[in-house]
């Protein structure tokens, strides 16, 4: 039996690569918001600067705002998703507008900030350093 839905599954692919690219930077930014604090980590500890301490806070917190906005894209576009998912194959447009799935508060930027996923990782990563930073002053 032939496909009669093409269109529906070209578009539905094309969704699927911006949810996968979007996945790609979420994995991206963790390793190197790991290596970054690292870094500064071991700076500290071989300058024995505490400077470098705090001054590590500064990219755990633009790494989580960057993982958020990518997290609230990646949502927005599987709500598109599910929503061509849905349609029928005479109303495929193959748009990629995400704009009317972005007052959903599980795909705004605040409400992926705050997702248990980043908060466990963010909020965890922060006490490892203050952790870390109390046994380097001693």
């Amino acid at each position: 039996m032939a496909d009669q839905t093409p269109n529906k599954h070209k578009h539905l692919e094309f969704i699927q690569a911006a949810i996968n690219r979007m996945a790609g930077n979420l994995f991206l930014l963790k390793g190197w918001s790991v290596t970054l604090i690292a870094a500064l980590f071991a700076l500290a500890a071989k300058d024995a600067n505490q400077l470098y301490v705090l001054i590590a806070y500064f990219p755990l917190l633009i790494f989580w705002l960057l993982d958020g906005y990518f997290l609230s894209q990646e949502r927005r576009f599987r709500a598109l998703f599910d929503h061509v998912r849905q349609k029928h194959e005479a109303d495929i447009d193959f748009s990629m507008d995400t704009r009317p799935f972005s007052n959903d508060s599980h795909t705004s930027w605040a409400g992926s900030l705050l997702s248990r996923t980043l908060l466990v990782y963010y909020v965890g990563l922060g006490l490892v350093m203050l952790v870390i930073m109390y046994m380097v002053r001693n």
